[in-house]
C-alpha cells in the first residue's frame, strides 16, 4: 500500500528535472531569426530603398492582398496611405 502512495510522489518529482544540455551551433532557431526594428515605425516609406533586409521580407501597402502563412522568420514592413511605415513585425 505505501507503494502507490510513493510512486505518484516519484512521478511529480521527477518531472521537476533541470535540462542543462549546451545549445546546438548552428542558425538562430526562426522565432530569433526576425528582429524588428521598430524605430521605422513613423519614417517615410523612402528609406526603405537604402537599406537590405533578409531574403523573403515583405514590404507592402496598408489594405494590399497577402497571403495567409505564418513565417516567424519573415519580416514585415507595412506603408500607410500617407507614404509611411505603420507596422514593422515579424509573421
Amino acid at each position: 500500500m505505501k507503494i502507490l502512495f510513493a510512486f505518484p510522489a516519484m512521478l511529480v518529482l521527477s518531472a521537476c528535472q533541470i535540462d542543462d544540455t549546451p545549445p546546438p551551433d548552428g542558425p538562430l532557431p526562426p522565432l530569433l531569426a526576425c528582429l524588428p526594428d521598430q524605430g521605422l515605425v513613423g519614417q517615410s516609406g523612402d528609406v526603405l530603398a537604402a537599406m537590405t533586409f533578409p531574403q523573403g521580407t515583405r514590404i507592402f501597402n496598408t489594405g494590399d492582398a497577402l497571403t495567409m502563412d505564418y513565417r516567424p522568420d519573415r519580416l514585415n514592413i507595412e506603408i500607410g496611405a500617407s507614404g509611411t511605415i505603420v507596422a514593422v513585425t515579424c509573421g
